[in-house]
């Protein structure tokens, strides 16, 4: 039986870490004993709280059936809470808060709600690569717009307005931004509310790494003044709180703009489980000395990660915010691709290629601070060795022993 693949996944390969973690697997199968600083999933367990309530939930003998596909009220209210507490929003937590199997899934159910042939949809080079995937899936144009190092990976918003918008649809925005860790300061926000209201664009702004190494407040874009007329916001729990695994997440915005998302997430799932959500409500109740101590370990391992950076040859730039340290590549490698392959083979180490997220991030690498320090410590000793042994070939190269 030859059974065709649809043709929505035509320009749609396989996601890149979901292969890449694979032939990381079958390397250390065969002994090689990588240390991926690749994928930014949080190895710190959850606050204690919080799987203390997802088990005493999980005990409750009523507690395993379907759930509401809004999620439930105690989740909705707490996200309500955590957004007037920490962003100084106010949202309806019966109408403007969608609870969600993830952040990741949003992304999906916002373009399958929203987006069709014909539409565009504008995306960041450098970007998170779903984005793409999203538009692609959905059938509707990919439109790029540049980020880069000359313009403080920020988009050039007069630039976007002199071109044909007509066509657009939707901007996906991520600020603090994946990969470069840049944050933006709600003067670049306005600007971008005022740019989606003149072009008649919905912004769908992916918010989840403003509590990680983040030097000022984390800021929503729903923080802007009439934001919610153009905009909707993904939050997560992922990074923040340690519960990747765990799958919550959240989009808030318009109530009637999230209504139209739920006819398509009803669809496709049957709920959280009531334990989860019950611990996501624990989860939002913590205190700054939470995110305080999180970031104190972050913070220790920064410093591993971009001394093993500096000695590669890269100079990564201060003021980076959330799970990664992006950086520039040595002249002397062709791009991250060459790096990372190189670290790879010599060091066994690795680190994500900055070409994955677009064009524009070809010349960079990306590395991960969610390993232990004790393994980055070794990935650094490792990284030192193979610098020594490179330097060392150079030289005999240079003057060969003569028999």
């Amino acid at each position: 039986m030859n059974v065709s693949v649809a043709s929505r996944l035509a320009h749609t390969g396989e996601y890149y870490f979901s292969r890449k973690l694979r032939e990381l697997a079958a390397l250390n199968a065969a002994g090689a004993n990588i240390i991926s600083l690749g994928i930014g999933s949080p190895d710190l367990p959850p606050h204690p709280s919080v799987t203390a309530a997802l088990a005493a939930t999980a005990a409750l003998p009523n507690a395993h059936g379907y759930q509401s596909y809004q999620g439930t009220p105690a989740l909705r209210g707490a996200l309500a809470e955590f957004y007037q507490r920490h962003y100084g929003v106010a949202l309806d937590p019966a109408t403007e808060i969608l609870p969600l199997l993830g952040s990741k899934e949003g992304l999906m159910h916002i373009g399958m709600t929203f987006l069709e042939a014909g539409d565009a949809v504008l995306i960041p080079n450098p970007g998170y690569p779903t984005y793409r995937a999203v538009a692609e899936i959905c059938g509707a144009e990919v439109r790029e717009y540049d980020l880069t190092a000359a313009t403080g990976w920020l988009p050039d918003l007069g630039a976007l307005a002199a071109t044909d918008l007509s066509n657009v649809k939707m901007m996906l925005v991520n600020y603090p931004h994946m990969p470069t860790g840049t944050p933006a300061g709600l003067p670049f926000l306005t600007e971008l509310v005022e740019f989606a209201r003149a072009h008649d664009i919905l912004l769908v702004h992916d918010n989840p790494y403003g509590f990680v190494l983040n030097e000022t407040p984390p800021t929503s874009l729903l923080s802007v003044p009439g934001a919610k007329d153009v905009a909707l916001e993904l939050n997560s729990l992922s990074k923040s709180h340690n519960l990747a695994g765990w799958r919550v997440g959240a989009l808030v915005g318009r109530a009637d703009l999230l209504a139209a998302v739920l006819r398509f997430k009803s669809n496709m799932d049957s709920g959280m489980f009531l334990p989860v959500q019950q611990a996501a409500v624990a989860a939002l109740a913590l205190g700054d000395d939470w995110f305080q101590e999180l970031n104190a370990t972050y913070r220790a391992r920064r410093t591993l990660v971009i001394e093993l950076l500096q000695t590669l040859g890269c100079a990564p730039a201060p003021g980076q915010v959330g799970l990664f340290i992006w950086a520039p590549v040595p002249a002397h490698y062709a791009d991250g691709y060459a790096l990372s392959d190189a670290v790879l083979a010599k060091a066994r180490v690795f680190l994500t290629p900055g070409g994955i997220f677009g064009s524009n991030g070809l010349g960079y690498i990306r590395a991960s601070l969610c390993q232990p320090e004790a393994l980055l410590r070794e990935a650094l000793a490792r990284v030192i060795e193979m610098q020594k042994d490179r330097h060392a070939e150079r030289s005999e190269a240079s003057f060969p022993l003569v028999n």
